[in-house]
């Protein structure tokens, strides 16, 4: 397995980058840059680009809905050039409170959108000619009425880097599960526990991966957790209850709320329950408190190097490609320390 992480988002992005640069002398491959309601993905992504000579670099994620398919392909070439092909594109659907909210963009037809942003996506990097598409969400050229009918199929102007970067998809839900298999390199789950995997996604997955085109190779999964290694990483898991207990209580609408659905797949629809109940009562540390052990612990590499070797030995079963994850360094240990010693283990 390759190692990968997300760096942080919503503190210094020139630290983040220095700290990027640091990682990759450890052995880090592959990092995720974030974008949520912050900073764009894609200035921080070509800053390290120009930081870094060896880790990829990935979106992780950038919305479907902020972009034309045109301005994620170009994108995306932009990014790779720069980083003289160290580009990957990590795409999701969000959700209607992000989209609508924020962007003040209809949250409508979701699979059809991101199946048909790849495609267009890979059309225009192939350069075989000017682009043209008919879909139920995007056509190329808009034709009248919906525009004036004067638009004209273009081709990218610069020939790119490569012909194909790579598309990762962050799914969930088991449709989307399905057309990632079908369409994507890679897949980004959250909250990826590989010893019940295959009884949530499995089903969908060999759905997917039974119509996919051989020429796209193995589907590539990048996920894993907060890592800590020594005597004291029981406590470096309790960082973890905040976000899980943010997930599941409150990020997305009623009916759209992604983690919850997948937590109640996992069996621990109760503890949903409570933990949705005290965050909307106010009471966020009760909320964190809530959630289960069994949980936290399954979706943590937190333990001795014994420990952390067998949840590789399970990722790796499960067919994880890029163990992802937040190092919490101890007392005398580093964030690059920590990477090193897990690419040791991961060999």
């Amino acid at each position: 397995m390759q190692v990968s992480m997300q760096i942080q988002y919503d503190g210094d992005a020139v630290e983040s980058a220095r700290r990027v640069s640091a990682l990759e002398k450890a052995g880090l491959d592959l990092v995720w840059v974030p974008e949520a309601y912050g900073y764009d993905a894609p200035s921080f992504m070509g800053y390290i680009a120009a930081r870094t000579e060896r880790v990829h670099i990935g979106s992780g994620i950038m919305p479907l809905f902020t972009r034309t398919p045109t301005v994620l392909a170009m994108t995306a070439a932009g990014v790779d050039a720069l980083s003289r092909g160290r580009c990957h594109v990590g795409l999701g659907a969000s959700g209607p409170r992000v989209i609508e909210g924020w962007h003040g963009v209809p949250y409508t037809a979701p699979l059809a959108r991101t199946r048909e942003t790849v495609e267009i996506m890979r059309k225009i990097w192939r350069r075989e000619g000017p682009v043209r598409h008919d879909g139920h969400v995007h056509r190329l050229p808009l034709p009248a009425p919906e525009g004036s009918g004067l638009g004209t199929p273009m081709r990218l102007l610069s020939p790119p880097v490569r012909d194909s970067v790579p598309v990762w998809i962050a799914a969930l839900g088991p449709r989307n599960v399905r057309m990632t298999a079908e369409i994507a390199e890679g897949w980004l789950p959250m909250f990826f526990v590989p010893e019940w995997a295959d009884r949530v996604w499995g089903e969908d997955l060999r759905a997917g991966l039974a119509k996919r085109d051989p020429a796209l190779g193995p589907l590539r999964i990048s996920a894993g957790g907060l890592l800590a290694i020594g005597p004291r990483a029981h406590r470096a898991r309790e960082r973890a209850r905040r976000q899980l207990a943010l997930f599941v209580g409150v990020m997305g609408a009623p009916g759209h709320n992604f983690y919850d659905a997948l937590i109640r797949r996992y069996g621990f629809g109760g503890d949903a329950d409570r933990i949705q109940r005290l965050y909307a009562a106010g009471d966020r540390a009760a909320a964190e408190a809530a959630v289960p052990e069994e949980l936290l612990e399954a979706t943590t590499l937190c333990g001795s190097e014994d420990y952390v070797k067998d949840r590789l030995a399970a990722y790796r079963a499960a067919g994880v490609t890029h163990i992802q994850v937040t190092p919490v360094p101890d007392d005398g240990q580093t964030e690059a320390g920590l990477v090193a010693r897990l690419k040791e283990l991961c060999n």
